[in-house]
Protein backbone atom coordinates (compact mmCIF):
# COMPACT_ATOMS: atom_id res chain seq x y z
CA UNK A 1 0.00 0.00 0.00
CA UNK A 2 2.95 2.64 1.01
CA UNK A 3 4.79 1.99 -2.57
CA UNK A 4 1.01 2.04 -4.24
CA UNK A 5 0.82 5.77 -2.40
CA UNK A 6 4.74 6.81 -2.87
CA UNK A 7 4.55 7.45 0.79
CA UNK A 8 7.65 8.41 2.98
CA UNK A 9 5.84 8.04 6.07
CA UNK A 10 6.69 4.84 7.55
CA UNK A 11 4.07 5.60 10.25
CA UNK A 12 1.64 8.02 11.96
CA UNK A 13 1.74 10.23 15.65
CA UNK A 14 -1.30 10.49 16.93
CA UNK A 15 -0.82 13.71 19.03
CA UNK A 16 -3.67 12.97 21.23
CA UNK A 17 -6.24 14.83 23.29
CA UNK A 18 -3.78 16.71 25.95
CA UNK A 19 0.07 17.68 26.27
CA UNK A 20 -0.67 17.95 29.44
CA UNK A 21 0.95 15.42 31.51
CA UNK A 22 -1.49 16.08 34.46
CA UNK A 23 -4.75 15.88 32.38
CA UNK A 24 -3.30 12.77 29.90
CA UNK A 25 -3.12 10.85 33.68
CA UNK A 26 -7.01 11.68 34.50
CA UNK A 27 -8.07 10.99 31.01
CA UNK A 28 -6.12 7.31 31.13
CA UNK A 29 -7.86 6.75 34.23
CA UNK A 30 -11.72 7.92 33.12
CA UNK A 31 -10.60 6.30 29.74
CA UNK A 32 -10.36 2.72 31.42
CA UNK A 33 -13.13 3.02 34.24
CA UNK A 34 -15.07 3.62 31.40
CA UNK A 35 -13.54 0.61 28.95
CA UNK A 36 -14.42 -1.67 31.95
CA UNK A 37 -18.10 -0.72 32.54
CA UNK A 38 -18.24 -1.10 28.24
CA UNK A 39 -16.50 -4.23 28.66
CA UNK A 40 -18.68 -5.57 31.52
CA UNK A 41 -21.72 -4.15 30.66
CA UNK A 42 -21.93 -5.33 27.00
CA UNK A 43 -20.42 -8.73 27.92
CA UNK A 44 -22.90 -9.04 30.78
CA UNK A 45 -25.89 -8.34 27.91
CA UNK A 46 -24.50 -10.77 25.57
CA UNK A 47 -24.38 -13.29 28.17
CA UNK A 48 -27.99 -12.43 29.72
CA UNK A 49 -29.63 -12.69 26.25
CA UNK A 50 -28.04 -15.82 25.60
CA UNK A 51 -28.80 -17.52 28.63
CA UNK A 52 -32.52 -16.31 29.51
CA UNK A 53 -34.74 -18.05 26.78
CA UNK A 54 -37.46 -15.68 27.62
CA UNK A 55 -34.87 -13.00 25.80
CA UNK A 56 -34.86 -14.68 22.82
CA UNK A 57 -37.30 -12.38 20.37
CA UNK A 58 -36.16 -10.51 17.57
CA UNK A 59 -35.73 -7.61 19.51
CA UNK A 60 -32.85 -8.96 22.14
CA UNK A 61 -31.51 -10.63 18.82
CA UNK A 62 -30.48 -7.29 17.28
CA UNK A 63 -30.01 -5.90 21.21
CA UNK A 64 -27.26 -8.58 21.32
CA UNK A 65 -25.74 -7.44 18.35
CA UNK A 66 -26.20 -3.90 19.05
CA UNK A 67 -23.68 -5.30 22.63
CA UNK A 68 -21.23 -7.06 20.40
CA UNK A 69 -20.76 -4.03 18.07
CA UNK A 70 -20.28 -1.34 20.79
CA UNK A 71 -17.96 -3.92 22.19
CA UNK A 72 -15.79 -4.54 19.17
CA UNK A 73 -16.13 -0.89 18.49
CA UNK A 74 -14.70 0.08 22.03
CA UNK A 75 -11.85 -2.10 21.52
CA UNK A 76 -10.55 -0.94 17.91
CA UNK A 77 -10.58 2.63 19.64
CA UNK A 78 -10.39 2.81 23.37
CA UNK A 79 -6.91 0.26 24.04
CA UNK A 80 -4.83 2.52 21.68
CA UNK A 81 -6.02 5.65 23.18
CA UNK A 82 -5.30 4.63 26.52
CA UNK A 83 -1.93 3.44 25.32
CA UNK A 84 -0.96 6.71 24.00
CA UNK A 85 -2.30 8.69 27.19
CA UNK A 86 0.17 6.27 29.56
CA UNK A 87 3.58 6.10 27.58
CA UNK A 88 5.93 8.68 25.51
CA UNK A 89 5.10 6.34 22.10
CA UNK A 90 2.25 7.83 20.21
CA UNK A 91 2.93 6.00 17.35
CA UNK A 92 0.91 3.88 15.12
CA UNK A 93 2.12 2.07 12.10
CA UNK A 94 1.15 3.48 8.55
CA UNK A 95 -0.88 -0.50 8.03
CA UNK A 96 -1.80 -0.76 11.21
CA UNK A 97 -3.68 3.28 11.23
CA UNK A 98 -5.54 1.91 7.95
CA UNK A 99 -6.80 -0.98 9.82
CA UNK A 100 -8.10 1.39 12.89
CA UNK A 101 -10.05 3.66 9.93
CA UNK A 102 -11.27 0.52 8.30
CA UNK A 103 -12.81 -1.08 11.59
CA UNK A 104 -13.74 2.31 12.52
CA UNK A 105 -15.78 2.39 9.47
CA UNK A 106 -16.89 -1.05 9.35
CA UNK A 107 -18.47 -1.12 12.75
CA UNK A 108 -19.88 2.32 12.95
CA UNK A 109 -21.75 1.93 9.74
CA UNK A 110 -23.02 -1.68 10.49
CA UNK A 111 -24.40 -0.35 13.81
CA UNK A 112 -26.35 2.95 11.65
CA UNK A 113 -27.93 0.20 9.87
CA UNK A 114 -28.61 -2.22 12.96
CA UNK A 115 -30.64 0.71 14.76
CA UNK A 116 -33.00 0.91 11.37
CA UNK A 117 -33.15 -2.76 11.35
CA UNK A 118 -34.30 -2.07 15.48
CA UNK A 119 -36.48 1.07 14.63
CA UNK A 120 -38.44 -1.20 12.01
CA UNK A 121 -38.55 -4.27 14.73
CA UNK A 122 -40.49 -1.64 16.97
CA UNK A 123 -42.66 -0.45 13.96
CA UNK A 124 -44.16 -3.88 13.29
CA UNK A 125 -44.90 -4.57 17.58
CA UNK A 126 -46.37 -1.85 17.63
CA UNK A 127 -48.20 -1.24 14.23
CA UNK A 128 -49.15 -4.74 13.77
CA UNK A 129 -48.64 -6.51 16.51
CA UNK A 130 -50.75 -9.73 16.01
CA UNK A 131 -48.25 -10.61 13.08
CA UNK A 132 -45.07 -9.79 14.39
CA UNK A 133 -44.10 -13.27 15.17
CA UNK A 134 -45.12 -13.85 11.79
CA UNK A 135 -43.21 -10.72 10.25
CA UNK A 136 -40.10 -11.06 12.73
CA UNK A 137 -39.29 -14.43 11.95
CA UNK A 138 -35.96 -15.67 12.66
CA UNK A 139 -35.13 -16.02 9.03
CA UNK A 140 -35.89 -11.94 8.51
CA UNK A 141 -33.85 -11.23 11.38
CA UNK A 142 -30.74 -13.08 10.70
CA UNK A 143 -30.90 -11.20 7.05
CA UNK A 144 -31.77 -7.86 8.51
CA UNK A 145 -28.18 -8.23 10.51
CA UNK A 146 -26.86 -9.85 7.35
CA UNK A 147 -27.38 -7.43 5.37
CA UNK A 148 -25.91 -4.61 8.35
CA UNK A 149 -22.68 -5.89 8.31
CA UNK A 150 -22.55 -6.46 4.55
CA UNK A 151 -23.20 -2.37 4.03
CA UNK A 152 -20.48 -1.85 6.83
CA UNK A 153 -17.90 -3.76 4.90
CA UNK A 154 -18.84 -2.34 1.69
CA UNK A 155 -18.65 1.51 3.18
CA UNK A 156 -15.31 0.63 4.89
CA UNK A 157 -13.98 -0.46 1.83
CA UNK A 158 -14.79 1.96 0.09
CA UNK A 159 -13.83 4.50 2.19
CA UNK A 160 -10.40 2.37 2.32
CA UNK A 161 -10.41 2.36 -1.50
CA UNK A 162 -10.35 6.46 -1.36
CA UNK A 163 -7.71 6.85 1.25
CA UNK A 164 -5.21 4.52 -0.09
CA UNK A 165 -4.99 6.85 -2.84
CA UNK A 166 -4.02 9.51 -1.33
CA UNK A 167 0.15 10.50 -1.04
CA UNK A 168 1.42 11.02 2.29
CA UNK A 169 4.92 12.49 1.56
CA UNK A 170 5.52 15.41 4.90
CA UNK A 171 4.26 15.45 8.49
CA UNK A 172 3.17 12.38 9.85
CA UNK A 173 1.26 13.77 13.07
CA UNK A 174 -2.13 13.09 13.47
CA UNK A 175 -4.29 15.65 14.84
CA UNK A 176 -6.95 13.00 16.78
CA UNK A 177 -6.20 10.67 19.24
CA UNK A 178 -7.34 8.13 16.17
CA UNK A 179 -6.70 7.32 12.98
CA UNK A 180 -9.71 9.43 11.49
CA UNK A 181 -10.72 10.59 7.70
CA UNK A 182 -10.55 14.23 8.65
CA UNK A 183 -7.17 14.62 10.25
CA UNK A 184 -5.81 12.23 8.14
CA UNK A 185 -7.01 13.86 5.08
CA UNK A 186 -5.77 17.18 6.42
CA UNK A 187 -1.81 15.55 5.89
CA UNK A 188 -2.35 14.72 2.39
CA UNK A 189 0.03 16.61 -0.11
CA UNK A 190 -1.83 16.03 -2.50
CA UNK A 191 -5.40 17.38 -3.50
CA UNK A 192 -8.02 15.84 -1.72
CA UNK A 193 -11.14 17.30 -3.20
CA UNK A 194 -12.51 14.01 -5.36
CA UNK A 195 -11.61 11.78 -1.80
CA UNK A 196 -13.27 14.15 0.26
CA UNK A 197 -16.37 14.37 -2.44
CA UNK A 198 -16.44 10.70 -2.31
CA UNK A 199 -16.56 10.45 1.22
CA UNK A 200 -18.71 12.80 2.26
CA UNK A 201 -21.51 11.18 -0.34
CA UNK A 202 -20.43 7.64 1.13
CA UNK A 203 -21.09 8.88 5.29
CA UNK A 204 -23.77 10.93 4.06
CA UNK A 205 -25.71 8.53 1.84
CA UNK A 206 -25.24 5.81 4.76
CA UNK A 207 -26.31 8.65 7.62
CA UNK A 208 -29.33 9.37 5.58
CA UNK A 209 -30.73 6.30 4.54
CA UNK A 210 -30.22 4.96 8.16
CA UNK A 211 -31.65 8.10 9.17
CA UNK A 212 -34.94 8.21 7.32
CA UNK A 213 -35.85 4.44 7.78
CA UNK A 214 -35.31 4.64 11.68
CA UNK A 215 -37.47 8.39 10.75
CA UNK A 216 -40.03 6.74 8.56
CA UNK A 217 -40.81 4.09 11.24
CA UNK A 218 -41.49 6.39 14.04
CA UNK A 219 -43.89 8.24 12.34
CA UNK A 220 -46.10 5.01 11.71
CA UNK A 221 -45.14 4.21 15.68
CA UNK A 222 -46.58 7.85 16.91
CA UNK A 223 -49.51 7.85 14.81
CA UNK A 224 -50.15 4.35 16.35
CA UNK A 225 -49.93 5.25 19.36
CA UNK A 226 -52.31 8.73 19.41
CA UNK A 227 -54.74 6.18 18.24
CA UNK A 228 -54.47 4.64 21.51
CA UNK A 229 -57.39 5.70 24.17
CA UNK A 230 -55.53 4.20 27.18
CA UNK A 231 -53.15 6.37 28.86
CA UNK A 232 -51.84 3.54 30.03
CA UNK A 233 -51.36 1.79 26.65
CA UNK A 234 -49.66 5.20 25.81
CA UNK A 235 -47.17 5.24 28.16
CA UNK A 236 -46.71 0.71 27.73
CA UNK A 237 -46.15 1.24 23.66
CA UNK A 238 -43.88 4.32 24.06
CA UNK A 239 -41.78 2.67 26.79
CA UNK A 240 -41.05 0.17 24.48
CA UNK A 241 -39.16 2.65 22.28
CA UNK A 242 -37.64 5.12 25.05
CA UNK A 243 -34.66 3.21 25.36
CA UNK A 244 -33.94 3.07 21.45
CA UNK A 245 -35.19 6.62 20.81
CA UNK A 246 -32.40 7.51 22.99
CA UNK A 247 -29.64 5.33 21.72
CA UNK A 248 -30.49 6.86 18.66
CA UNK A 249 -30.27 10.49 19.27
CA UNK A 250 -27.17 9.80 21.34
CA UNK A 251 -25.38 7.82 18.63
CA UNK A 252 -26.42 10.00 15.64
CA UNK A 253 -26.23 13.52 17.10
CA UNK A 254 -22.56 13.20 17.45
CA UNK A 255 -21.80 11.19 14.10
CA UNK A 256 -24.07 14.42 12.36
CA UNK A 257 -22.19 16.82 14.38
CA UNK A 258 -18.31 15.53 13.35
CA UNK A 259 -19.31 13.88 9.64
CA UNK A 260 -21.58 16.17 7.84
CA UNK A 261 -20.05 19.21 7.20
CA UNK A 262 -17.17 20.25 4.82
CA UNK A 263 -13.27 19.37 6.26
CA UNK A 264 -12.81 23.72 6.41
CA UNK A 265 -15.47 23.35 8.95
CA UNK A 266 -13.15 20.92 10.91
CA UNK A 267 -12.50 22.23 14.51
CA UNK A 268 -10.23 19.82 16.20
CA UNK A 269 -11.37 20.94 19.99
CA UNK A 270 -15.25 20.76 19.29
CA UNK A 271 -14.48 17.14 16.91
CA UNK A 272 -12.65 15.46 19.51
CA UNK A 273 -15.03 15.82 21.94
CA UNK A 274 -17.67 14.31 19.48
CA UNK A 275 -15.37 11.83 18.89
CA UNK A 276 -14.67 11.05 22.28
CA UNK A 277 -18.24 10.67 22.90
CA UNK A 278 -19.72 8.14 20.23
CA UNK A 279 -16.29 5.85 20.50
CA UNK A 280 -15.55 5.71 24.01
CA UNK A 281 -18.96 6.62 25.73
CA UNK A 282 -21.52 5.82 23.85
CA UNK A 283 -20.66 2.11 23.65
CA UNK A 284 -20.65 2.45 27.25
CA UNK A 285 -23.72 4.11 27.46
CA UNK A 286 -26.11 1.61 25.50
CA UNK A 287 -25.99 -1.45 27.76
CA UNK A 288 -27.00 0.91 30.28
CA UNK A 289 -29.76 2.40 28.54
CA UNK A 290 -31.13 -1.00 27.49
CA UNK A 291 -30.64 -2.71 30.96
CA UNK A 292 -31.72 -0.06 33.43
CA UNK A 293 -34.78 0.99 31.79
CA UNK A 294 -35.81 -2.64 30.72
CA UNK A 295 -37.61 -4.69 33.78
CA UNK A 296 -37.19 -7.85 31.50
CA UNK A 297 -33.57 -7.65 31.22
CA UNK A 298 -33.55 -6.87 35.23
CA UNK A 299 -35.84 -10.02 35.71
CA UNK A 300 -33.44 -12.27 33.26
CA UNK A 301 -30.59 -11.54 35.64
CA UNK A 302 -32.44 -12.22 38.58
CA UNK A 303 -33.61 -15.21 36.94
CA UNK A 304 -29.88 -16.82 35.90
CA UNK A 305 -28.28 -15.28 39.14
CA UNK A 306 -31.52 -17.71 41.01
CA UNK A 307 -30.55 -20.61 39.02
CA UNK A 308 -26.93 -20.09 39.14
CA UNK A 309 -27.36 -19.77 43.00
CA UNK A 310 -29.93 -22.82 43.05
CA UNK A 311 -27.21 -24.81 41.18
CA UNK A 312 -24.06 -24.25 43.46
CA UNK A 313 -26.73 -25.34 46.97
CA UNK A 314 -27.52 -28.47 45.03
CA UNK A 315 -23.70 -29.52 44.23
CA UNK A 316 -23.01 -28.79 47.71
CA UNK A 317 -22.23 -32.22 49.90
CA UNK A 318 -24.59 -33.36 52.32
CA UNK A 319 -23.78 -33.72 55.56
Amino acid sequence: MSRRNHTNVPEFILAGLTESAELQLVLSVLFLLIYLVTVLGNVGMMLIIRLDPHLHTPMYFFLSHLSFLDLTYSAVITPKTLENLLTSTKSISFLGCFIQLFFFVFLGTAECFLLSSMAYDRYVAICNPLHYSLTMSPRLCCALVTVCYVIGFMDSSANALCMSRLHFCDSNVIRHFFCDTSPMLALSCTDTYDTETAIFIIAGSTLTVSLITIAVSYIFILSSILKINSTSGKKKAFSTCASHLLGVTLFYGSMIFTYLKPRKSYSLGKDQVASVFYTIVNPMLNPLIYSLRNKEVKNAAVRIMQKENTTKQVKLPLG
